[in-house]
């Protein structure tokens, strides 16, 4: 008999217990004194104080287990440990008899294509010996494959400068022009990794990973000169792109306990985010990590360098084809659980960010200059900015918190407003509170980040960061971190907020500029809430007020008396739905608006003269 036939009636319930030994005599019975505990009115769980009642069990006719010796000692056709189970599913175009007489089956033996169970090309069963390449050694190889398509449509309002030398609308001479757009986004994620290592419980060995962006991309503006600098260029545009978001090794170094307390090297190009919530960096860049932890797992730490890559302009997107910028990342941080309170995670950020671009001209693929940035003596600027932060993420009692704070210090040895050297000091803080109830998330939110109050001084004083990505107040689905407002009248392809970025800086471009620490700062004050009205549905809803922190930057380049610092009010709505109540399906819809403020009516205006704008959100995520 094989070890198939054997392990057969124990996976598909067919077997029955041994009959249990015969109970002890009544008068054999002891009584059990225990303790019932050291707190007055508690007992230890599980503990009577007498025993239960006496339980006889009968099993006529059961199958005892089999003698050792019953089993072969020369052979044994069992598969390796992971498929136990999915060794008696039939190869693929066999006779399925044996799935058809055990029912119980179907629920192990599945097709590749299925990404909800056990799937080989999904790293949950290691390449099989003698279907992998021989230069793989061992037989706890991983091979996953993952697709994502990522599908957006968005139509959206925002201040749109009309053309000079040429309009959609030739009898228009107004700065602003008409505002509605509409943008149509595909990206589709091709990823492939190859892990040496049983990762359920200790790192991986060795890990190679790629993964490959195609994005394809329609946009269609009102206004010329808005999507290419030339005037005779029409105002839509469809592009394409493909771009190199993971080639790194993972390399595992040793263990330093008995816990899997672990040194490893990442080396290529690789996901990394300073701190929890993405202020300060998140982004795929090149470069080199050592990473670990420590006492069971309570300290973690990152050392990493990064030599930050060339984007594309219109998808964002790695580019590999381009030499990568004279911008260097260095960044070390090291997290402490349970640290100061129970529950509550702490996080030391030291970051050094090294620019020697200041005689270089970058124009980017629509023809528009993003280094030097188009403001002021239009000259290129170096600069040293180090980034001191702390960050905390976790439970104080029953509130969720999640906080971050930076402190900016260093020199920009050319100042766009005064050509000469001046000293940076900023700052920045974030924090958000939540409290559950049920089914029920609600949050409140509170960011500042400071403003540079004299321009023309030694000293810049507006924080900008140095690629974020924020998950705070809304995230993508509110407007004013979703949208970009440009900033016509004080520079042309200058940007007051990036796409997906919360702060003001004032940058040419988040993804080919420079940081700016001439800024006008951000203040925002926020409240929401999440609402599992299913498992597979949530419905959010945020309510944000903005302020620049100081507008003297905005009055020098506008050449105006006093701005209002007051942007306006943020709303959004969004409904995220995922039928499989997995990630592999996500339907995102969402609304926003800005209700703008005095200020942002004293920067922006629209030949419809509309005061407020919108953005609306489809967006519908496929993954295996």
């Amino acid at each position: 008999m094989g070890a198939g036939a054997l392990l057969l009636p124990l996976l598909l319930g067919q077997a029955q217990a041994s009959p249990s030994p015969p109970p002890l005599p009544p008068d054999e019975v002891v009584p059990v004194e225990v303790d019932p505990g050291v707190i007055e009115g508690r007992r230890r769980p599980g503990f009577e104080t007498g025993l239960p009642d006496r339980i006889s069990q009968d099993n006529p006719g059961a199958v005892r287990a089999p003698p050792p010796e019953a089993f072969p000692t020369d052979q044994f056709p069992l598969p390796d440990r992971w498929r136990i189970v999915t060794g008696l599913c039939p190869a693929p175009g066999a006779n399925r008899t044996l799935v058809d007489l055990y029912p119980n089956l179907s629920h192990v033996c599945h097709s590749r294509r299925d990404p909800f169970h056990q799937n080989l090309l999904k790293g949950d069963l290691p390449l099989a010996r003698g279907k992998r390449p021989g230069f793989l050694k061992g037989d706890d190889w991983f091979l996953t494959l993952n697709a994502v398509s990522d599908t957006v449509l968005e139509p959206r309002t925002f201040p749109l400068p009309g053309g000079v030398q040429a309009s959609e609308r030739p009898a228009s001479l107004d700065v602003f022009g008409k505002d509605a757009s509409y943008v149509f986004s595909q990206t589709i994620l091709l990823g492939a990794a190859l892990t040496k290592g049983n990762t359920a419980f200790k790192p991986p060995e060795i890990e190679y990973r790629a993964a490959l962006a195609f994005n394809f991309s329609y946009v269609d503006v009102p206004e010329r000169r808005v999507l290419s600098v030339e005037p005779s260029k029409p105002s839509h545009r469809a592009d394409h792109f493909i771009g190199v978001q993971e080639l790194f090794v993972d390399y595992h170094l040793r263990n330093v306990s008995e816990r899997y307390d672990f040194d490893s090297i990442r080396v290529g190009i690789q996901p990394f985010q300073a701190d929890f919530r993405g202020f300060l960096f998140n982004d795929n860049q090149l470069g080199v990590r050592l990473f670990g932890n420590r006492d069971g797992n309570r300290w973690q730490y990152n050392l990493a360098a990064f030599w930050r890559l060339e984007k594309d302009t219109n998808s964002g997107l790695n580019s590999v084809v381009q030499r990568p910028r004279d911008d260097w990342l260095f960044i070390a941080n090291v997290y402490r659980q349970d640290f100061p309170l129970v529950g509550l995670t702490s996080q030391i950020t030291v970051a050094y960010n090294r620019n020697r671009e200041g005689d270089e001209v970058e124009i980017d693929d629509n023809g528009f200059p993003v280094r030097p940035a188009l403001l002021g003596t239009l000259r290129g600027r170096d600069y040293d900015v180090v980034y001191l932060g702390y960050s905390a993420d976790g439970r104080v009692g029953r509130l969720g918190l999640t906080a971050s704070t930076y402190l900016a210090l260093g020199q920009d040895r050319n100042s766009f407003f005064t050509g000469e050297s001046a000293k940076i000091r900023a700052g920045f803080a974030a924090a958000e509170l939540s409290y559950d109830k049920d089914w029920m998330r609600f949050r409140l939110s509170g960011l500042y980040a400071s403003g540079d109050g004299n321009p023309r001084d030694n000293t810049e004083g507006g924080f900008d960061a140095i690629f974020e990505n924020p998950v705070f107040a809304g995230a993508d689905t509110s407007y004013w971190i979703r949208q970009t407002i440009p900033f016509a009248g004080g520079g042309r392809a200058v940007a007051v907020n990036g796409r997906n970025g919360i702060l003001n800086s004032l940058r040419s471009s988040k993804e080919q500029g420079q940081s700016n620490f001439n800024n006008p700062g951000t203040v925002l004050l926020g409240a929401g809430g999440d609402f599992d009205l299913r498992p597979t549905l949530r419905l959010s809803a945020n309510a944000n007020h903005l302020w620049f922190a100081n507008t003297a930057v905005l009055q020098e380049l506008r050449n105006e008396g006093t701005i209002p610092a007051d942007i306006g009010w943020d709303l959004s709505l969004s409904a995220v739905w995922r039928p499989k109540a997995s990630q592999n399906i996500v339907a995102r819809f969402s609304a926003a608006a800005l209700l703008p403020g005095k200020g942002f009516q004293d920067l922006f205006e629209n030949s419809q003269r509309h005061r407020r704008y919108y953005s609306l959100l489809a967006n519908v995520v496929l993954a295996f």
